[in-house]
């Protein structure tokens, strides 16, 4: 699909409704009456949570794209009467990654910024791990009052310097970065339940820690500069090209653990409390959830927001950027669980996880952000060793260790296998498989296989 407009509002299904909240949770208190006011008269309400996205254009676009499949696959059904809404949360996509179901070669610069000479998105070539300006900018709205570290970062990125104590300095300001406003291990650490260790990502050594992102990104097939003879090392302590490679995903770590951490807080404090007013307003309303990538995250921690004995009716989860054993019960590493254990009790109908072995996104760099310290292994032999499961994410395999979440296919499950009730993951590398360096098929969401995987877990699906 060429992009060729912006999307400014979701036309293919109505009624439909935005929901906006802050980075603290905090509704559009007008979206929100709007909302209020009108479900009522819907049988079902189906809620979409993008990921990371820099604006409304970008998730309105992804809605148009997913509810576009939902009139044809309900043609036959018309006794249920839809109701659409999605969330617009603040977060972030680096200008380099591609936009759900839009090319990887044409994704930002039509929407982002003007038009400038074709460069690589990654590699040794055209000032790969320089900031763009729209990078820059989205930055500054990530992280409010970093002004001067955010400056040197990019001179920093645009100079690559060999002198070791720069790269020192440039992982200090990332580290910074990640660390403002709230404490280090919220955002990686709540998932698994293993809280107490900082990840490893900001405690390694900065050269280990970016030669380790720098091989992470040539195994997803980006372009970067060659290693050098031992352990990547320029001779007479000088760094080295590829080092500066990784440092650039140092930073887009960085920002996705505060992604991360503000999902959960927007789930929890912002959309559980809304459902819950839905469920006081319209109580005969299914409300049906649907996330993708961080968004995964946000649905399923608006379970913990909702009052004792609240509950949705269905949940899709779309390459959920979050701990397969989240909603886990106890394990060797965890006592108490997962931070999601027991919530999918607050789900009448499936919680599905749709997973996909070509989403590089969750299959390489996921682990890495998410490893902690105190493991016996660093990072560049996880790398090598392909990442232990422990820190694998839900998008990449599904539900781990958690009884009774059946495995199926996506054809089994659109063939009548969906379970009506519990956890089950479900394998969509069938259709989620196109995609680029360094997310792969992350973001290839758009199917009307994927929307009718929605319906059947609705119970709305005919035939």
């Amino acid at each position: 699909m060429a992009v060729t407009t912006v999307t400014t509002a979701v036309t293919c299904v109505a009624p439909y409704w935005d929901l906006t909240f802050d980075a603290q949770g905090d509704p559009d208190p007008r979206q929100r009456d709007a909302l209020l006011a009108a479900v009522g008269d819907r049988t079902d309400l189906v809620l979409f949570s993008h990921g990371w996205n820099n604006d409304v254009s970008t998730a309105t676009a992804l809605y148009e794209g997913f509810f576009q499949h939902f009139p044809a696959l309900l043609a036959a059904a018309p006794g249920p009467r839809f109701g659409y809404a999605g969330v617009h949360w603040p977060s972030m996509r680096f200008s380099d990654e591609p936009i759900p179901d839009f090319p990887h070669a044409a994704a930002v610069p039509a929407l982002a910024a003007p038009a400038a000479p074709a460069a690589p998105a990654y590699g040794p070539g055209a000032g790969a791990a320089a900031l763009d300006p729209p990078t820059r900018a989205a930055l500054g709205e990530v992280f409010p009052g970093s002004g001067p570290a955010l400056d040197r970062i990019a001179e920093l990125l645009a100079t690559r310097p060999e002198d070791p104590e720069r790269l020192a300095e440039f992982a200090a300001l990332v580290r910074g970065l990640a660390a403002a406003g709230t404490p280090h291990t919220a955002a990686l650490t709540d998932d698994t339940g293993a809280a107490g260790a900082e990840p490893l990502l900001f405690t390694e050594d900065p050269v280990t820690t970016c030669l380790a992102l720098a091989s992470a990104l040539e195994s997803a097939g980006a372009d970067v500069a060659p290693a050098r003879p031992a352990d990547g090392r320029a001779l007479f302590g000088g760094l080295g090209k590829r080092v500066w490679d990784g440092a650039k995903e140092l930073l887009r770590q960085a920002t996705y653990y505060a992604m991360k951490r503000r999902a959960g807080t927007v789930g929890r404090r912002g959309l559980g409390p809304l459902l819950a007013e839905v469920a006081r307003t319209a109580p005969a309303v299914r409300v049906h959830l649907i996330g993708h990538s961080f968004g995964a995250r946000l649905v399923s921690f608006a379970l913990g927001g909702l009052p004792a004995g609240g509950s949705v009716a269905s949940v899709t989860l779309l390459q959920g950027a979050f701990s397969h054993y989240a909603f886990s019960g106890p394990q060797p590493f965890a006592a108490k669980g997962g931070a999601l254990h027991g919530m999918q009790r607050r789900v009448a109908g499936p919680l599905v996880a749709c997973h996909s072995r070509h989403d590089q996104a969750l299959g390489v760099f996921y682990p890495l952000a998410s490893r902690l310290a105190g493991d016996d292994e660093s990072l560049l032999g996880e790398v090598a060793g392909l990442l232990g499961d422990r820190w694998g994410a839900l998008g990449h395999d599904g539900f781990q260790a958690l009884a009774g979440a059946p495995e199926l296919t996506l054809e089994r499950a659109l063939a009548g296998e969906l379970p009506r009730t519990g956890c089950v993951s479900v394998d969509a590398s069938a259709v989620v498989c196109a995609g680029g360096p360094p997310s792969g098929a992350h973001s290839d969401i758009c199917h009307a296989e994927l929307a009718e995987l929605v319906l059947r877990a609705a119970g709305r699906m005919p035939g």
